[in-house]
């Protein structure tokens, strides 16, 4: 089943993270993407393992962002490499790319003569720290900016700043990146001209600050990590129970009056009664909600919790994820046929269109795999578009001689 962008075509320049997540988004919702790779390797992701999957040693890390695209290799260095990227440039909507600022200039692309090959081009740029500035040119790895960007400050036990256990600050950069490339698409129907979109880590990660910015830059309160628990609400954290941990988040009153008579609290106890209240009483009310949870299990309370309309939830390992009915039946895992792995199961998409059947997707592909057809596809595009341009000129020069 096509998706909403078949027929727009992405050169992807980009490598590691951000970039690769932004264009396979962009190839899940039917885009075209032609990755571009260096002979020599290709993107560095290739080689990041443990762990490693079969005998040929694929990455799982890279087969975790690159489904649905196609790898040719380009030497961009040589001028036979730039001569084929400036004619995927003249035939694409969209160009990515994720290089310090400066190096796409440097291998002779600045965003002039990309406009230049192709005034409707849309060129998705994404840096660590920014495009200018002090520190723009800095080298800019996910777990790096956690740390500059303020999110390890908040996150993990008081006292002990620590790192999401993912990709978060590539993964929010990839997702501004895909939401300005559909923007400049939109815009480019009623302009005719491509734009170019900025994004980079540091600004995806202090644009999710959220209520943790605006504690400081309206309040000039710094936040502080408090672990598990919700900085402003209570209970609203991690909390244990007979056999194990869960997640309870009683975010309003309304919640709060149900919740509290399950674990034998008064919803008016005057250290309890409002938010504001269960804030500055957080440990004793800790106290006394597993004073109560021990009493049983972790499916026990789930159950009586969800009865009662609260809401909560276990803390599920990412194996019992992906072993989840629910999991699967919001088709986020999918299968793919991978030329060296056979059949495999990768994350799927989370998007879905009412309507519209499930596509079918493509494994990541092996390196250079595609660059076969990519180049034959150009040479036809090409062709056609001689052939249109010599019958434009014919019948212009057939007016001309009848105008005479």
């Amino acid at each position: 089943m096509p998706g909403p962008l078949e027929g727009v075509v992405i050169v992807d320049l980009s490598r590691v993270v951000a970039g690769p997540q932004a264009t396979m988004t962009l190839a899940d919702l039917g885009a075209r993407v032609i990755k571009v790779e260096h002979p020599g390797g290709g993107d560095e992701t290739r080689g990041w393992g443990p762990p490693f999957a079969g005998d040929d040693q694929v990455s799982t890390y890279y087969l975790s962002i690159n489904r649905n695209k196609e790898s040719i290799t380009l030497d961009l260095k040589s001028d036979e490499g730039a001569g084929v990227l400036a004619r995927l440039v003249r035939h694409a909507d969209v160009l990515v790319e994720n290089f310090r600022p400066g190096v796409l200039d440097r291998l002779g692309f600045p965003v002039e003569r990309l406009h230049e090959l192709n005034p409707g081009l849309i060129v998705l740029s994404i840096t660590g720290f920014g495009h200018g500035g002090p520190e723009g040119g800095r080298p800019g790895y996910d777990a790096i900016v956690q740390g500059e960007a303020g999110i390890m400050s908040v996150t993990g036990p008081p006292g002990t700043p620590s790192k999401v256990g993912l990709s978060i600050a590539d993964i929010l950069a990839a997702h501004n990146g895909v939401a300005g490339v559909l923007a400049a698409l939109y815009e480019r129907t009623r302009t005719g001209r491509g734009t170019v979109v900025r994004t980079s880590l540091l600004a995806s990660v202090v644009g999710a600050h959220m209520f943790q910015g605006t504690r400081w830059t309206v309040a000039r309160d710094a936040p502080e990590s408090v672990g598990n628990d919700h900085p402003s609400i209570a209970p609203y954290g991690t909390f244990h129970c007979e056999d194990g941990q869960i997640q309870i988040g009683v975010a309003n009153q309304s919640l709060w009056r149900r919740f509290a008579p399950l674990v034998g609290l008064d919803p008016d106890d005057p250290r309890y009664a409002t938010i504001p209240d269960r804030a500055a009483h957080r440990s004793e009310l800790t106290a006394d909600i597993e004073k109560a949870l021990a009493d049983g299990t972790r499916d026990v309370w789930l159950a009586r919790l969800d009865e009662a309309g609260v809401p909560a939830g276990a803390i599920r390992s990412i194996d019992e994820v992906y072993e989840w009915d629910q999991t699967r039946s919001q088709g986020l895992v999918i299968e793919v046929d991978h030329p060296q792995l056979g059949r495999i199961e990768l994350p799927g998409p989370p998007l879905r269109f009412d309507g519209a059947a499930p596509r079918d997707h493509t494994a990541p592909p092996l390196l250079g795999e595609h660059t076969g057809e990519v180049l034959a596809w150009l040479e036809e595009r090409e062709e056609r578009e001689e052939l249109r341009k010599e019958k434009k000129e014919k019948k212009e020069k057939e007016k001309r001689e009848r105008d005479e």
